[in-house]
């Protein structure tokens, strides 16, 4: 490719250092469209022949049904894959295949490939996204008055609804959506035709090669569009965050699934047992889901310190832009698959969610909300009542609503038999309507609004 330069070819060091085809050969579909888009380009204005563009079009299209079929070969000698398929056109149609690399660089060709797989990598994420959240929507509707404990600090708060508390991993996933969204619309230019670094002689159709490959538009300036990797970052810090909404949610399924909280019973097909004790049920796909999160994190932080100080344009540190990448991305699409398995196939276990929500004195906020509008009672002082009525009721042994009126009276007066009503786990759940809260009601308006959002007929 370049020995006109150089009298020696490289050593084998040299070659395993500078080859990228061990992994760069996953954009050999992006690499021949991007040809295919360039070379449509060359003849229509004329640059070179229809009868060579007939032949190189021809010979790309047949290198990506040999590909399709058994794949790349990997010979370190050509690199990457950029040179194995411009090797292959050449030796399927002869001297022709150069002329394929008029007007453009390597390095506006793997800047392009590489968008465009990207691109490609958003839209599947983002698909699989969307049926996570479907799941979710789906066990959310069926579980919208189903009571649980809700937590802080992994303690006993205030009790919730089990669809309530998933519709709330919902909302973190349709942030994960938009964030891939944004990225997608940002990074959806064109480098093709900005060549080495700075543009080209020949008068190339910028505008035609993008709107081929679905891009909106060119990219403005030579110098940035090779040396770019923003979008590569945006996907990474986009599946970072994605990955930590994951782990959370795996988090919960492992904490769910012990026995002292059993609120879960995960499925066989995303559990594993144990090599000695027979009774083990162990949640480890969660517990993987939790292990990636780390590992794509680590994937943003390698190409963060590749790129944090390269000068324009184009280096060789460059070419290890793409192991982290398809790392993470790999990563990301097996979690994202694993959650929506067990967020489809779990069951839960409603029984053992109640105890839990009544027996941690979850109502005591509905005790003092109480003494508010019933009595009216400033908020801070009916906190004060509140906590000498949990003190005595954790003493005795008791719920908040199993302690006789007379002892509640004994703390304050002005409570009277209606404050039962409220204490209950269920009047709790029902008086949060407020939007967006715990309230069935109010539940079910998210789903109906989260169905809506994900086109699925209610």
């Amino acid at each position: 490719m370049w020995g006109g330069r150089f009298a020696d070819g490289p050593s084998a060091i040299m070659r395993e250092i500078n080859a990228s085809i061990p992994f760069d050969k996953r954009l050999w579909r992006q690499d021949i469209a991007g040809s295919r888009a360039h070379v449509a380009m060359l003849g229509a204005q004329g640059i070179i022949a229809e009868d060579d563009v007939t032949a190189i079009d021809a010979g790309l299209a047949g290198i990506a049904d040999e590909y399709a079929l058994s794949g790349p070969p990997e010979d370190l000698a050509l690199e990457d894959i950029h040179m194995t398929v411009e090797s292959r056109l050449a030796a399927m149609i002869g001297p022709t295949a150069g002329r394929l690399h008029t007007a453009r660089s390597r390095n506006d060709q793997v800047a392009t490939d590489f968008k465009l797989w990207v691109r490609d990598a958003i839209d599947a994420v983002s698909a699989g996204l969307e049926a996570l959240q479907i799941a979710l929507v789906t066990r959310a509707e069926e579980h919208a008055a189903t009571i649980m404990p809700g937590f802080t600090h992994l303690q006993v708060a205030q009790p919730v609804t089990l669809g309530h508390h998933l519709m709330a991993w919902y909302e973190m996933t349709r942030r994960d959506s938009s964030r891939f969204a944004d990225a997608r619309v940002r990074m959806n230019r064109s480098p093709l035709g900005a060549a080495a670094l700075a543009g080209t002689g020949f008068p190339i159709d910028r505008a035609a090669t993008a709107a081929a490959l679905g891009f909106d538009a060119p990219t403005d300036n030579s110098l940035n569009s090779v040396s770019d990797r923003d979008f590569a970052l945006d996907y990474l810090m986009a599946a970072t965050q994605c990955s930590l909404h994951l782990s959370r949610m795996a988090e919960e399924f492992v904490i769910w699934a012990s026995q002292p909280y059993g609120f879960v019973s995960l499925p066989d097909a995303y559990s594993t047992g144990s090599s000695i004790m027979p009774q083990k049920r162990n949640p480890d796909a969660a517990e993987l889901v939790r292990g990636h999160s780390g590992r794509i994190a680590g994937c943003m932080v390698a190409l963060t310190m590749t790129m944090k100080g390269l000068p324009l344009a184009y280096s060789k540190d460059m070419q290890d832009d793409k192991p982290p990448v398809f790392e993470a991305h790999d990563l990301l699409a097996l979690s994202i698959a694993a959650m929506t398995g067990m967020v489809e196939t779990t069951r839960f276990v409603p029984e053992r969610m109640r105890a839990a929500a009544e027996a941690g004195f979850s109502t005591a906020t509905d005790l003092a909300d109480w003494l508010v509008r019933a009595g009216g009672i400033p908020f801070r002082e009916a906190h004060h009542i509140t906590g000498r009525a949990v003190k005595l009721a954790e003493s005795e042994g008791l719920a908040l609503s199993a302690l006789p009126l007379e002892a509640l009276q004994a703390i304050d007066p002005r409570i009277d038999e209606r404050v039962f009503s409220a204490l209950t786990v269920d009047a709790s759940v029902a008086s949060r309507a407020s939007h967006g809260g715990t309230a069935p009601d109010q539940v079910r308006a998210r789903v109906a609004a989260a169905k809506a959002a994900l086109g699925i007929e209610a």
